[in-house]
């Protein structure tokens, strides 16, 4: 298996889990691919980074009380590598999609946004900041 550090633009790069359980699917991951966990606090929040060999795969975090209040399923985000996010924002509006979530600094890791796309599917911008291109392996 070969190492990825650098993701093109348009390519799938990150994904999110919003888990219902977060702890079961850490127990569910770790068991079926060998994931392992580090814990983080964000923007005032809890990510937990998951990763194969030590290196970055996706993170999850815990639906909130009001998500899970409204019946929001578990549910993964994937994540596609832009070079300019503001520009992406604006072609995505210019192609019939729609910013859902406006650009936003991860600190030391990326610019985020989420989008809907044409069809009505979720998906995130990631504008690396640093080294931080997104998943590694």
């Amino acid at each position: 298996m070969s190492d990825l550090d650098l993701h093109r633009p348009g390519a799938f790069c990150w994904v999110d889990l919003a888990a219902a359980d977060a702890g079961l699917a850490q127990r569910f991951y770790a068991s079926a691919f060998g994931w392992t966990f580090r814990d983080e606090h964000v923007l005032g929040g809890h990510f937990t980074r998951c990763a194969v060999d030590g290196r970055d795969v996706g993170s999850l975090y815990p639906l909130t009380p009001a998500q899970r209040r409204h019946g929001v399923p578990s549910h993964w985000t994937p994540y596609i590598a832009v070079d300019g996010i503001d520009a992406a924002v604006r072609r995505v509006a210019a192609c019939g999609g729609r910013q859902l979530v406006a650009p936003f600094n991860v600190p030391g890791t990326a610019r985020i946004a989420l989008i809907e796309d044409a069809v009505g599917a979720l998906v995130g911008l990631w504008q690396p900041i640093r080294a931080s291109p997104g998943a590694h392996a």
